[in-house]
């Protein structure tokens, strides 16, 4: 469902500048966990919570879904998440090679037309510009309720000589270093099937 736009996302965005990174810091942050796709934030804002000493970094595109997304790391006062209003695929240039312990990619927009099969997150495109920024021990976890997005994801990464750790068709408990994102509480409460797949380098 298409999040309605709201008007005072970009200006709230614009006056919490503490909770951004520029190309400069990006390029020297390390050891951190990076969520590609934050939507509203609920992901980032459990993990930055439950995981207290450990850093989060979200990037989100839509910006009404950023705007959310960041009011409620300002209301919650987290300090070891930071949120950028952007195109993943633009950003992720700028992070340095081997400082990425996981990659997050949570329901993922799954472009089901054949001619969009190049904006999927796990398409070809994109898995080069993940194994440079995984450390040499890093994952990628992938969740969505797309079946179709899934099989494509699975097939990509062998491909491209992921090794592939977990794949679960039906994700029902939650992993310990894991968190329910708002997606995925409403396909649960329907009953609807998760799917779960972990890569390494």
């Amino acid at each position: 469902m298409r999040t309605k736009f709201k008007a005072w996302a970009k200006p709230f965005i614009d006056e919490h500048p503490e909770y951004s990174v520029s190309d400069l810091d990006l390029s020297k942050l390390d050891n951190f966990y990076l969520e590609i796709g934050s939507g509203k934030g609920g992901f980032l804002l459990e993990m930055a919570n439950k995981f207290p000493n450990e850093c989060f970094l979200g990037i989100e595109k839509n910006v009404t879904c950023a705007g959310i997304a960041l009011k409620k790391l300002v209301e919650a006062e987290i300090t070891n998440a930071k949120l950028l209003f952007a195109d993943g695929q633009e950003k992720i240039q700028f992070i340095k090679d081997k400082s990425v312990k996981i990659i997050f990619l949570n329901f993922s927009d799954p472009w089901p037309k054949k001619r969009h099969t190049k904006r999927r997150l796990t398409s070809d495109n994109f898995l080069s510009s993940y194994r440079r920024v995984l450390k040499d021990d890093g994952k990628l976890i992938l969740k969505t309720d797309n079946d179709e997005l899934f099989a494509f994801s699975v097939e990509q990464f062998k491909e491209a000589g992921f090794n592939l750790i977990s794949m679960e068709n039906e994700y029902q408990e939650i992993d310990e270093f894991d968190a329910m994102t708002e997606y995925e509480k409403s396909f649960r409460e329907k009953g609807q099937p998760i799917h779960r797949l972990v890569v390494g380098k």
